[in-house]
Order: structure tokens, then sequence, then C-alpha cells
């Protein structure tokens, strides 16, 4: 098996640190408007992992894909892309069907990572921080 790139470990860790934060908002939402309780913590911890994971699992496709023949290398990204999203989908389902888990606290923090990306972008465009 080949060593993962620095570069996806990176990115991974980068996506990791503003889901926790915006984890933290979240929960600090839910408390300010009295719905907190443990149901929001685990589904906060259900779907950050989740998202980070799909994050990380991306860069590792991409990073395979860019050895293989271009023709195999797009069926191998839409066969990835399939099984994540059907991973996420389980998540999704599992956070709505159990009672252990709140439904928004699941759902919410599927988008961290969408966020993360956007203020990594906007951060390289004013100058702030790249890849350097």
């Amino acid at each position: 098996m080949k060593k993962v790139d620095k570069t996806i470990i990176k990115e991974t860790l980068y996506i990791a640190c503003w889901s926790v934060i915006l984890s933290l908002i979240m929960q600090s939402v839910f408390l300010l408007i009295k719905k907190w309780d443990y149901t929001v913590l685990l589904g906060n911890i259900l779907s950050t992992v989740a998202s980070v994971g799909n994050f990380f699992l991306l860069g590792l496709t991409v990073q395979k894909a860019v050895e293989k023949e271009e023709k195999e290398a797009k069926q191998f990204m839409k066969l990835s892309q399939m099984g994540r999203m059907f991973l996420l989908f389980v998540i999704c389902v599992l956070g709505a069907v159990l009672d252990c888990f709140n439904i928004f606290a699941t759902l919410i923090p599927l988008i961290f990572p969408r966020i993360a990306m956007t203020i990594r972008m906007f951060s390289i465009k004013k100058g702030g921080g790249g890849n350097e």
C-alpha cells in the first residue's frame, strides 16, 4: 500500500479542525436554545467523524486516480463517489431512526467540510493562507 500524501493529511486536518470549531458552535447554540442533551453530542460526533472521513477518502481516491488512465480514473472516481455518498446516506438514516441521535445534530455537521473549504477559498483569495 502506498503512503498517504502529506497534502491529503494536511487538508484533512484542516477540515477536521474547522469541523470541531463549528461543532462547538453548534453545541453552544443547542445549549442557548435549551435543546441540548446527550443525543445532540452523539449525533454531532457521528456525522462529524463521517464527514471528515468522507473528505479523507475523497483525497485517497484522487491520489489513486491520478495513477490510472483517464477512462479508468473516471470510473474509479465515480464508484468512489457512489460508495461515499451511500455511506453518508446510511449515517443520515441512522441519525433519523435511532433515538440516541438528534436528527438535526446529525445532519448539520455534514455541511461543515463545505464551510471549511469555503473559508479556505476566501482566505487564499485574500492572500491569507494557501499551501505555502
